[in-house]
């Protein structure tokens, strides 16, 4: 990881395309201006991470669904037999 120092204003280039500039400084908070390509897709990594951790958690529960509604029509089955 590359760690730089930047003051209000001052930017950083990523390859030829993208720059980030240091916009404004609060208490903990910083912001960053990005210039970059329009298909370039520029996400927020927490926004990413807490999609993936819904997705996986849907996926599981999910497959549970599927045993639950085969195990009730099995139990149906048997029950009108």
């Amino acid at each position: 990881m590359l760690v730089l120092t930047r003051r209000i204003g001052e930017s950083v280039l990523i390859g030829d395309e993208i720059e980030v500039t240091l916009l404004d400084v609060k208490g903990d908070s910083v912001r960053l201006g990005i210039k970059a390509p329009r298909e370039t897709r520029i996400q927020r990594s927490e926004i990413v991470q807490a999609v993936e951790a819904e997705n996986v958690s849907a996926a599981a529960s999910g497959a549970n669904a599927a045993e639950d509604i085969l195990a009730a029509l099995t139990r149906r089955r048997d029950d009108s037999s």
